[in-house]
């Protein structure tokens, strides 16, 4: 792997803006289902309450880990 040098400031404006834009996409498929609760949404999901809403699911849970990732990330950085 390589390694650069980069401002701590703008590594977390940048990271800022990703998690941003993750949680906007969250957002959307809450709102395309009328949920304000991803887990709500995940258990509807996964018990069949909701019909055909796998896919949007799978990128949810996607996106959640994704979001999760990139804060712990921020959180060890900011320590060093």
């Amino acid at each position: 792997m390589t390694s650069i040098l980069v401002d701590k400031d703008l590594l977390f404006d940048l990271l800022d803006s990703k998690v941003k834009s993750i949680t906007d996409a969250i957002n959307q498929i809450l709102s395309k289902w009328n949920y304000a609760s991803a887990e709500l949404f995940l258990k509807h999901a996964a018990d069949g309450t909701l019909q055909e809403a796998e896919p949007d699911a799978i990128s949810l849970t996607n996106l959640l880990d994704k979001r999760d990732e990139l804060q712990e990330l921020k959180i060890s950085w900011s320590k060093n």
